[in-house]
């Protein structure tokens, strides 16, 4: 009798569940940066270090032991910490066991709140262009995304635009401020809109404020948590890899009212269960000092500053900047390639990495537009400026 061969191993066919997601553009851009010995503008990640005394908790938080499993909802001193800063900036008192969540970073709050809070055949809307991670957890969770555009001349919020996209089956809004990537701020009067807006409805508030400590020329961060009505609706998500300039870290915090944080928790602790134990203590033991995010405003406008008056000189055309860690820029004068094309050439030609701004945006946008991360050394900075000067 023959003897039949196994065939070759085969990997069985499988549905996509982002059959349109690839790689992001922002690892696609930091690796062709690398690749080619360019100045890296694109990912939003510091290039400097974080304050030694931040480290130095960590590790002590290390040598006393404190390395295995934290509660699924975070360490109580640090939830503690969350609800004190909040309660101090914005007014409103979270309550630290049944309120406070912390995370793997704010991108793990932002779908864990979707997967907890919206439903197959749910419409969300997001306002248009948003960051990359918004649409596929709309998806992941069934639901579809309702992209409202912005206003073209001013990038703020068309609250016309969002009256007309609100549907029965409307379950969600997220909304981004300061907004990746146009760094525009909401201000206190569009805030009130957005309640009056919602008021009559039963449409929930995700609010991704990682950056509000990045607000300039001035202005205040104009939480979600700080408007009664909102913050009732709302979850909100924050991010101490932005703030303490420790991106790696991958840690984050959502407030949201009891009900919602309680189906919050339902997701967590089946997809991270919990977070990182010393480096939840760290930070904690850190924020006792309440005043340590209290200058980094200042310290962003500064390098936006010293970035926006480089660029002034060559014939890239500045938007404006009123938050955030990103300036936006125009280069219609110096080439006529789609944004894509224009970031590989600047990087692999010039020496420089951007990020084009329709990784953001539903459809290529009419004007041409690409994204710098100014949180930068000083002299990373010049160094960038130094090569765009030559355009």
């Amino acid at each position: 009798m023959a003897m039949t061969m196994p065939s070759e191993p085969r990997t069985p066919a499988i549905a996509s569940r982002l059959p349109e997601v690839g790689t992001t553009v922002f690892s696609v851009m930091s690796a062709l940066a690398q690749q080619h010995g360019a100045v890296n503008l694109g990912q939003g990640f510091p290039d400097f270090d974080c304050v030694p005394a931040l480290v130095d908790h960590v590790q002590a938080a290390m040598r006393e032991g404190l390395n295995q499993y934290p509660p699924m909802t975070g360490v109580a001193p640090l939830r503690e910490a969350i609800a004190t800063k909040v309660a101090r900036l914005y007014g409103h008192a979270y309550h630290p066991e049944t309120e406070v969540t912390v995370t793997a970073g704010a991108t793990q709050g932002i779908l864990t709140a979707v997967l907890a809070l919206v439903h197959p055949g749910d419409e969300v809307i997001v306002l248009d262009p948003c960051y990359d991670s918004y649409v596929p957890a709309i998806h992941l969770a069934g639901a579809t995304a309702v992209r409202v555009p912005v206003n073209a001349q001013t990038q703020r919020p068309d609250f016309a635009a969002l009256a007309t996209a609100l549907k029965p089956s409307t379950r969600a809004l997220i909304i981004n401020t300061p907004h990746n990537p146009t760094g525009m701020v909401w201000t206190a009067e569009e805030r009130q809109q957005l309640a009056d807006l919602l008021r009559p409805t039963d449409v929930l508030l995700l609010s991704d404020e990682v950056y509000e400590h990045m607000v300039f020329d001035g202005r205040s961060h104009i939480s979600a948590s700080g408007h009664a009505e909102l913050a009732a609706r709302s979850v909100v998500i924050s991010s101490f890899g932005k703030t303490f300039h420790v991106t790696g870290w991958k840690v984050g915090y959502v407030v949201a009212p009891a009900p919602l944080m309680t189906e919050f928790r339902k997701v967590h602790q089946f997809n991270v269960f919990t977070v990182n134990t010393p480096m939840q203590h760290g930070l904690a033991r850190f924020m006792a000092d309440a005043s340590q995010a209290d200058t980094l405003s200042a310290f962003y406008q500064r390098k936006r500053d010293l970035f926006r008056t480089g660029l002034a000189q060559t014939r890239f055309k500045l938007l404006p900047c009123e938050g955030s860690y990103f300036q936006c820029v125009e280069y219609g004068a110096i080439s006529d390639l789609p944004d894509d094309d224009f970031c590989r050439w600047l990087t692999t030609e010039v020496g420089v990495a951007a990020i084009p701004l329709s990784a953001f945006h539903a459809t290529r946008p009419a004007t041409p537009l690409v994204r710098f991360c100014f949180a930068k050394k000083d002299e990373t900075l010049n160094a960038a400026l130094v090569r765009l000067a030559r355009l």
